[in-house]
């Protein structure tokens, strides 16, 4: 891949967390321009405000991140469900809603959600977060169905064991019992390097895919098969 992304302006949520920074660096290696949000989005009004602010958007990258509660699913509380909705799934359709009449009235655009294989496999004391990375996968593939006919595509990675300082710091790396893990559970046999996945996301912004809509496509070392 060179320069698939030149002439594109693309707006990357959380730019200093999650993938952020990887999504930065590559797409505007790619000859994207790239503006990179920091903003919260919790607020119900932040996303339209961030969106206006960026002026034309040919790409939305959905990166939207929060450190998972590690509660047993009878201990959750309904402050940690909604903690973790209002996160990463409610910012969601106000970006959307604020970015998508605009494509749709030039007939070209993508949208990538940044997501969790959590919500394609069962994870222990996880409930809250694997709903909400559910959700949002729940919602491109309805969504992306939906606006494909406007020659606008919507799909999202779910990711799982790749290399992020959120939710794979260097300690949680160097863990023996984390080692073991990733023996055990991923095929791969390590972590996806932040750069992989992110030439991953910068393809599948570009028009090499604009055959993809309402896609989930996983990036977890084999951790998941669909």
């Amino acid at each position: 891949m060179e320069k698939t992304l030149t002439g594109k302006r693309v707006l990357i949520t959380q730019a200093t967390e999650f993938m952020g920074p990887v999504l930065c660096d590559v797409f505007a290696q790619q000859g994207a321009e790239v503006v990179a949000s920091v903003e919260a989005l919790l607020a119900p009004s932040a996303a339209e405000r961030v969106v206006s602010d960026a002026g034309r958007i040919d790409v939305l990258v959905a990166n939207l991140a929060l450190k998972a509660p590690s509660t047993p699913a009878v201990d959750v509380t309904e402050a940690e469900w909604r903690q973790v909705f209002a996160a990463l799934v409610d910012p969601l359709p106000r970006l959307l809603g604020a970015t998508l009449p605009g494509m749709i009235a030039r007939r070209q655009g993508k949208v990538l959600v940044i997501g969790s294989a959590s919500g394609l496999r069962g994870m222990k004391r996880a409930s809250s977060y694997s709903a909400a990375r559910g959700a949002q996968l729940a919602y491109v593939q309805a969504v992306g169905v939906e606006i494909a006919p406007h020659n606008v595509q919507v799909n999202a990675i779910a990711q799982n064991f790749v290399d992020n300082p959120t939710y794979f710091p260097a300690e949680v790396q160097t863990n023996p019992r984390f080692q073991e893990r990733l023996a055990r559970e991923v095929p791969l046999g390590r972590l996806v390097s932040a750069r992989e996945d992110a030439l991953f996301a910068a393809y599948l912004c570009s028009n090499a895919a604009d055959c993809f809509v309402g896609q989930v496509f996983p990036v977890c070392g084999g951790w998941v098969a669909r």
